[in-house]
């Protein structure tokens, strides 16, 4: 991300965020296995199986669940906030394909007051996927 910081910091843009949820794993409902009733158990839908269900990634949910419940939001909501609360992101895509999720989604917005800099660090500290600042990012 570090290459696109002449973009934020010179012009003023910011980025679109395309799957904030991460095809739905950060909504935590893959940390017990595929719902039938979800994106990943359609057939066809392997590809992105081998992709999401990452062991390491649902632990890493399961981590962020603890966050989410002491700010008192779920997975979702509290991955968007995430998402909302970086200077350099003008647009979160949410993806949403159900009425209900798209409500939960919006709930987002009352938890972005509450990722200070402690729950912040917590994040990074589970996520562990911080980029470095580029040491010569200009030509």
């Amino acid at each position: 991300e570090t290459e696109y910081a002449p973009l934020y910091d010179d012009f003023g843009l910011g980025t679109t965020i395309w799957s904030p949820l991460a095809s739905g794993l950060l909504t935590g409902k893959y940390n017990d296995g595929i719902p039938e009733d979800s994106r990943l158990a359609t057939e066809n839908y392997e590809w992105l199986q081998d992709q999401v269900l990452v062991e390491e990634r649902i632990e890493k949910v399961q981590r962020l669940a603890d966050v989410a419940d002491d700010l008192g939001c779920s997975t979702a909501q509290l991955a968007l906030a995430w998402c909302l609360t970086n200077s350099d992101v003008s647009t979160v895509i949410t993806g949403a394909s159900k009425p209900h999720q798209v409500e939960e989604n919006m709930q987002a917005l009352d938890v972005v007051d509450q990722i200070d800099d402690t729950v912040e660090e917590r994040i990074e500290d589970i996520l562990d996927n911080k980029p470095e600042p580029a040491q010569n990012w200009r030509r």
